[in-house]
């Protein structure tokens, strides 16, 4: 059998149904594969980075790997910001990748060990990839072929997932090899330390049933290890308020009377209060990155017993100020099925109070205010995606890009049961949204797919509008356009005495004519001006069977509100409440803010 043969007849048995890529000269032999393979298919791409991030978003919801195929040199290295999405956020693919011969490669010749380069467009792409990807290998000759393969998939898939890159040389992709000689990958067998994981998880019921202000925390980690079920199991035994990180938003429907919000740096008052207030943290799934505890870790969750859950003990051995009561390295999924045999149904008067409260803070301090509804000129973002919230359905789709667009809807979309909302989150790069909802369109054919990017994120893949249409899918793209990287001019504002370099039109940021864009890729062009065209509109597009662009024009200062400033601890998000007000909500003793906003 031809080897690139054998590459697609793999494929298919891990049920990888669509392979995103771009071809080359060196990839050529194994995409011609694919005329002989009708039980997968392809997709095509206008660049190698949309295809990484397409397979990144499709393994977020596959239970099954995700694959792209790129050629050699330029084609491999365009893959980095995909894969670098899926190592920090944890998504299992499979990036193959095309190499020059194996008789041009560096030493492959007397003389050619130090030289830079050989073959035309060779790159060591395993190098370049080790650091952001669980495996990277480059096939040393045609018959380890089995062996590869199956060892990079187990690795992608095993423990705290992640992405894998196999380099295959050209030559070798043309080879004839004998399928039922070659040696395959014994999985080593995972064990379960039994005891350990009872007595721990004995103390975690000891210390929820002590708690008189517990909070658990939920983050990506609950999807990684599909392990929503068991959550809700556990959520129905306990009376315990409940915050999401952003990459855990959609984990838990909104209306939900334990749900509180969003914690961290861009999070509400009322989730930020929850934590700083507890008596006992349970973290689930979150690595608890600065954007939830804020720049002084020592100042999280300071009063409260911490407890975190997580796969990889890395995770829990940093050492930066962050305090953790209890260490429990287990995959999320057999730790909540512990728990959930081990605990009953369990309520007591304290903690019942602390919800209440928690969810009064819910009440006082919301993300959308009455006022941003009586804005005249040009729309509010918060108010659009109140309104986009009550609009979709449960089985939408909403992926968000990088900057201000994401921080706005991630603190004011409020998910229903069923819904979907991500991005790349611990990569965060421009970009990301638009090639993301090509490949959940495709997976998900019966779900609204909804695209949301900044002006200035939507130009850095904008070239797979044309994905959109040869595909003839029919996701909806929406651009929030405030002329200018907003997220970085209030930045800019508050630490760089408004001097706006290269992040505005008169600093050299300009944007396209987006009507005249959408127009040449025959998609349709909407505009929303301001907030009393949002409804009309948006349903509009949103009811459409084809693809739409929808331009929203925002204020060109508009500003995330609430978010904290470096040195004050997440409870005290700008901006600031009276002192009074503020030492009113807090039942645990304050820590001293920065003292550059102290006259704030």
């Amino acid at each position: 059998m031809n080897l690139s043969d054998y590459v697609l007849k793999f494929l298919v048995s891990k049920k990888i149904k669509d392979v995103f890529l771009l071809t080359g000269g060196a990839i050529s032999f194994m995409i011609d594969a694919f005329s002989r393979n009708n039980k997968i298919k392809y997709t095509c791409v206008a660049h190698e980075q949309a295809a990484s991030i397409m397979a990144d978003a499709y393994s977020r919801f596959e239970p099954n790997l995700s694959c792209t195929m790129v050629t050699s040199g330029p084609g491999a290295t365009n893959l980095i910001t995909g894969i670098a999405c899926s190592w920090f956020d944890s998504i299992p693919a499979i990036h193959i990748t095309g190499q020059v011969n194996s008789h041009e490669k560096l030493g492959a010749q007397p003389g050619t060990k130090y030289t830079r380069q050989i073959g035309f467009q060779e790159t060591d792409i395993v190098s370049i990839t080790k650091p952001i990807t669980k495996f990277s290998y480059q096939l040393k000759n045609p018959n380890e072929i089995k062996y590869i393969l199956e060892k990079a998939c187990h690795i992608a898939q095993s423990g705290r997932p992640g992405p894998v890159v196999i380099d295959i040389p050209m030559d070798f992709q043309k080879t004839i090899i004998n399928p039922s000689k070659l040696v395959g990958f014994k999985a080593p067998k995972q064990q379960i330390k039994t005891k350990i994981l009872n007595a721990k998880v004995k103390k975690v019921i000891a210390l929820i049933k002590k708690a008189s202000r517990p909070v658990i925390l939920i983050g990506g980690g609950i999807k990684i290890s599909r392990s929503e079920k068991k959550l809700d199991q556990l959520l129905k035994k306990l009376k315990i308020p409940v915050v999401t990180t952003w990459s855990g938003v959609d984990v838990i429907e909104h209306s939900s009377n334990k749900y509180i919000g969003n914690v961290g740096v861009y999070g509400s008052r009322s989730a930020n209060f929850t934590v700083q207030n507890s008596d006992l943290l349970l973290c689930l799934g979150s690595r608890l990155d600065t954007r939830i505890t804020g720049g002084t870790p020592s100042s999280f969750a300071r009063n409260s017993k911490v407890v975190v859950v997580d796969i990889d003990k890395n995770e829990l051995s940093k050492e930066r100020g962050l305090k953790i009561n209890l260490k429990i390295n287990e995959d999320l999924s057999v730790f909540l099925e512990n728990l959930n045999k081990q605990i009953k149904v369990y309520q007591n008067q304290e903690q019942g109070k602390w919800l209440k409260k928690c969810l009064d803070w819910k009440s006082k301090y919301p993300i959308i205010k009455k006022e941003y509804y009586n804005q005249k000129k040009f729309v509010n973002p918060y108010v659009f995606f109140e309104y986009m919230s009550d609009l979709l359905d449960n089985k939408s789709i909403i992926i968000v890009d990088a900057g201000g667009n994401q921080t706005w809807a991630l603190q004011a979309f409020k998910i229903k049961k069923g819904q979907k909302l991500f991005s790349g989150f611990g990569h965060q790069p421009m970009g990301y949204a638009l090639p993301a909802s090509i490949a959940l369109a495709k997976l998900k054919s019966k779900s609204k797919i909804v695209a949301i990017n900044g002006d200035g994120g939507i130009q850095i893949n904008i070239q797979e509008l044309q994905t959109v249409v040869a595909n003839k899918l029919p996701v909806k793209i929406i651009v929030l356009n405030n002329n200018g990287y907003g997220i970085i001019k209030q930045f800019q504002e508050l630490y760089l005495n408004k001097r706006f370099e290269a992040t505005t039109s008169s600093s050299g940021v300009t944007n396209p004519n987006f009507k005249k864009v959408s127009e040449a890729y025959g998609i349709n062009y909407n505009l929303i001006k301001d907030n009393n065209k949002i409804k009309q509109v948006l349903k509009k597009a949103i009811r459409s069977n084809k693809p739409e662009f929808i331009e929203v024009l925002l204020k060109s200062d508009q500003k995330i509100i609430p978010k904290l400033q470096f040195g004050n601890p997440i409870e005290d998000l700008s901006p600031l409440l009276s002192r009074s007000e503020f030492t009113s909500n807090m039942s645990v003793k304050t820590v001293a803010r920065s003292k550059k906003y102290e006259s704030n």
